[in-house]
């Protein structure tokens, strides 16, 4: 372990971290944690923080991000529409490796998190120490894998610190330490911005399960 890695594996691990990495994202900087997936990179969900995100990920400027929260209350507060559809696999799959592309949120999602078709991504994380960290905070933040362009996600946060020590060293990226990660599939998009829900991204949970809650779901994973 190095100084420049927060521990953010066990219980008291994380609830260690918490009070420093509130500060850090209150800040407007980014942060580098763990997800069920892969490392990801995240942030505050406003204009300046995720300008800083996009010009240290290299991220072009036609592919947003997406919104992580912890509790159905942060997904009311980002001022989101829910489908009946959207409802339904929210019922089902929440919190899981299922992302949504919803409507709504102009007051409160910067225009930069919206995809081609105007709509906003989210996923509530079912990782407790990440779940547990964004409680914590009291709000979304904003989640991208934690890579270069070209380069596959780290599984490691050894991986972060190799690749962008120098924003470590400069106090702009703060990574939390929850190991190595199991190589796993990616999160399921579903876009649920049209008359029917449509699989944008096959992932973790097949179209088949995801059918049994959404009958009329488009396409295939």
């Amino acid at each position: 372990m190095t100084s420049t890695m927060v521990p953010f594996w066990s219980p008291a691990e994380v609830e260690a971290s918490l009070a420093e990495t509130v500060v850090h994202l209150q800040s407007g900087q980014v942060l580098a944690y763990p997800t069920e997936t892969v490392y990801g990179f995240g942030g505050a969900v406003d204009r300046d923080a995720v300008e800083r995100l996009v010009a240290m990920k290299k991220r072009p400027p036609a592919k947003p991000f997406l919104l992580l929260v912890a509790n159905s209350a942060m997904l009311e507060g980002l001022d989101l529409h829910l489908s009946s559809g959207a409802a339904r696999l929210v019922a089902r799959h929440w919190p899981g490796p299922l992302t949504l592309v919803l409507r709504g949120g102009e007051r409160r999602v910067p225009p930069r998190l919206r995809g081609p078709e105007g709509g906003v991504a989210v996923r509530w994380t079912s990782h407790p120490a990440l779940q547990r960290m964004i409680s914590a905070y009291g709000d979304p933040i904003t989640s991208t894998s934690a890579n270069l362009p070209g380069l596959p996600p780290a599984m490691t946060a050894g991986e972060i610190v190799e690749q962008w020590g120098d924003a470590v060293t400069a106090g702009i990226l703060r990574v939390l330490d929850g190991g190595r990660l199991e190589p796993s599939a990616p999160s399921t998009v579903v876009d649920c911005t049209g008359r029917r829900p449509r699989v944008i991204r096959p992932g973790a949970i097949p179209a088949e399960i995801l059918r049994e809650s959404v009958p009329d779901l488009i396409g295939d994973a």
